[in-house]
């Protein structure tokens, strides 16, 4: 595996880990390490570093939504297009052209479902190209980006005694 590679695993496990630790990880020198990690992030495929949160252990109240989108193109407009308008809306997380029934997945998020609701109804719907919204409202999520949330100790079986 090129160091490029090894270095995007690395990171995506856990982007904390130090130059050093990186170069330990895959047999390089740290500067070999450093400058590689500064060319993809020139290049564009490192686009940034977030933390996952677990909302639900925070004393913000978060809702997300995901939210199937139809649209018909005509000869001007393509899908680059629309979806150029719509990630512009910082309540868009995520966006993404999907094969299916549907032609894009989005997900919003909002301090309520009010705001959420009122997001698409006043914004996304009335982009011309769109015909169709269907929206599902996050109720628990138990991972993300490969990690688990919460405790792990939710055994909600009923015990059984003789």
């Amino acid at each position: 595996m090129e160091l490029h590679e090894e270095l995007l695993e690395l990171l995506q496990e856990n982007a904390r880990y130090s130059i050093d630790d990186l170069a330990r990880m895959t047999d390089a020198e740290p500067e070999t390490v450093e400058a590689e990690i500064e060319r993809l992030e020139s290049d564009g495929v490192i686009r940034g570093y977030q933390a996952v949160v677990d909302f639900e252990e925070t004393e913000r109240e978060r809702v997300r939504a995901i939210v199937e989108l139809n649209v018909t193109l005509d000869r001007e407009t393509s899908y680059g297009d629309i979806a150029d308008r719509i990630v512009k809306f910082p309540e868009v997380r995520e966006l993404r052209l999907v094969s299916g029934d549907y032609d894009f997945d989005m997900e919003v998020q909002g301090d309520s479902m009010r705001e959420v609701s009122h997001f698409i109804s006043d914004k996304i719907a009335p982009v011309p190209e769109i015909t169709q919204t269907v929206t599902h409202y996050h109720m628990d999520t138990y991972k993300t980006q490969g990690i688990v949330l919460g405790d792990g100790d939710d055994d909600d079986r009923l015990s059984i005694s003789p």
